[in-house]
Parts: C-alpha cells; sequence; structure tokens
C-alpha cells in the first residue's frame, strides 16, 4: 500500500538533527508522497530543495501566523516564486494560506488581505490551495465564494457539517490527521465517517498535531516528554479512518490516494519512490 501525507513540515527545526531518518521511516511506512506547504517566503528554497532531494512535492504560501511579520511586498516575492517554478511539476498548491481565528490578538484585517492577494495568485497560477482553517471556516468561505480557485485542501477541518460541505461545493477536500484519533473528538470523527468518500485526505501536519499515542500532557511537557509527530505516523492513523468507515487497509489507502490526487493533480506527474537523478541535480 501507498500513501500521500498531504501536510508535513519536515522543514521544520524539530526535525534537524535526524531529518533523513524520519524520511526513511515514512517510505519504510508506505508513506511515499509527502506534500511541503512553506510558511513565509523564508522557507520558500527550503521546501523546495527538500522535496526535489527527497522525491516529495511543496506549496509556496505565507500562513496567517505569520503574516504580522510579513513585508507587503512578500505578496510581490511569492508571485516573483510562483512564476520562477510554475514549470515544476514538485511545486503542487499554493500554501499553506487561510485564516487563523484562534490565537488571540492576531490582525485579522491582516490575515485577510494576505489570504485574499493569495486566492488571487492561486487563480493566476492555476493552482489549488493549501488552507489553515482554525474557528476561521465561515470568513475563509467567504473569500473563496468570492475568488474561487482551482480546489484544494482545507487541512485539518474541524468545522461544522454545513461547513464542510460548503468547502466541498466549492471543489476542495478536507484534510484529517491525528485529531481524528482521539475518542473525545465527536464531531471530527463524525464527519469521518459520514462525508463523501470523495472529500477525505489523509496528513499528519508533523511535527505538530501528534495522534492520541504521541500526546502528552503539559505537565509531561513540562517534564521534557516530547510529542513530535511525523510522517511514518500515517498509516496509524489511517487505522482510526478504516474503522470508522469499515474500510480495510487497502481500500482506505486507495481512496485517500485518489483523493489527495484529485485535490492536487501535479501529485499525479510524480513518480512514487526515491528522486530521480534530476532531482538530485536540480534542488
Amino acid at each position: 500500500m501507498h500513501w500521500i501525507d498531504t501536510h508535513c513540515h519536515l522543514d521544520a527545526t524539530e526535525f534537524d538533527a535526524d531529518r533523513a531518518e524520519v524520511i526513511a521511516r515514512a517510505r519504510a511506512a508506505g508513506v511515499t508522497r509527502l506534500v511541503l506547504p512553506a510558511v513565509e517566503v523564508a522557507n520558500f528554497n527550503a521546501v523546495r530543495s527538500l522535496s526535489h532531494a527527497h522525491g516529495h512535492a511543496y506549496a509556496l504560501g505565507i500562513h496567517p501566523l505569520y503574516v504580522e511579520r510579513a513585508a507587503d511586498a512578500d505578496i510581490d516575492r511569492l508571485r516573483e516564486a510562483l512564476a520562477a517554478h510554475r514549470d515544476d511539476p514538485r511545486l503542487v498548491a499554493v500554501g499553506e494560506i487561510g485564516l487563523d481565528h484562534f490565537v488571540p490578538g492576531l490582525d485579522r484585517d491582516r490575515q485577510a488581505a494576505f489570504y485574499a492577494a493569495q486566492l488571487m495568485l492561486a487563480r493566476e497560477f492555476a493552482l489549488p490551495v493549501i488552507l489553515h482553517v482554525r474557528r476561521s471556516a465561515d470568513g475563509l468561505l467567504k473569500h473563496l465564494r468570492r475568488i474561487p480557485v482551482p480546489g484544494g485542501i482545507a487541512h485539518a477541518f474541524n468545522g461544522s457539517e454545513q461547513q464542510a460541505q460548503a468547502f466541498l461545493d466549492l471543489g476542495l477536500r478536507l484534510g484529517f490527521g491525528g485529531a481524528l484519533t482521539f475518542e473525545r473528538a465527536l464531531q471530527i470523527r463524525r464527519l469521518a465517517a459520514t462525508l463523501p468518500e470523495s472529500a477525505l485526505v489523509l496528513e499528519t501536519d508533523a511535527p505538530d498535531i501528534p495522534p492520541q499515542w504521541l500526546y502528552r500532557s503539559a505537565d509531561e511537557r513540562a517534564r521534557g516528554d516530547t510529542a513530535r509527530n511525523e510522517p511514518a505516523e500515517l498509516p496509524r492513523i489511517a487505522e482510526t479512518l478504516a474503522m470508522l468507515r469499515g474500510w480495510t487497509p487497502a481500500r482506505t489507502a486507495a481512496v485517500t490516494t485518489a483523493n489527495a490526487i484529485a485535490a492536487l493533480p501535479r501529485l499525479a506527474t510524480l513518480e512514487t519512490g526515491p528522486p530521480s537523478s534530476v532531482d538530485r541535480l536540480t534542488p
């Protein structure tokens, strides 16, 4: 079986000590494709280089939690990067972009301005989007209706059934990951069990959103226990989805892989397995 992790921050500092081992464990677990979304201009080159070096895919965008430290000109820098790499088959989306209405004190107007501008770039370059959705689904949908894009993924979806359907109606898929594994995540598990199967893609958001078996309480973290997620956990996360849907692991892999490719069509052009020699020579 082959799996696609549609959201993994492989460039994060949490992986600096053992990134090669993390990638090897993912491949050994059957996770043959990772999608590495950027979060700011400063890590555009990192996600692109990693995707080429290890045979994966990447997205370029400015995350809502980073817009307050971004310069207004960073939108132009994003456009320049998208233009420079528009023919790179490993560039699969504009992302991670969106709105965050969970963290207090953020400038929502600035977030919205960056989000709308990046939707326009996704339209300009005919790319899907990878959306950050945290207590912000209605705001995201409002802009998407005004600025339609060629599909994509609502990452770490945790909204209502009505919001889920609205994203689906606009051509997006919904990302499910570690939160799915918690028995008390009733809404997420209900959606995963009942939405049309074409809606579902799998992700880890590694090193974040650890599944239940990696979770550490605040006290445990204060004692130094770590809760780093990694892409090799994806097949075990998928077991929860399979259980909720009554699917076999093979069907779960087939459905979620097909959905990931439908959401991010350039994934279909990338062969599974290690990178080609051309990739190694052109980071």
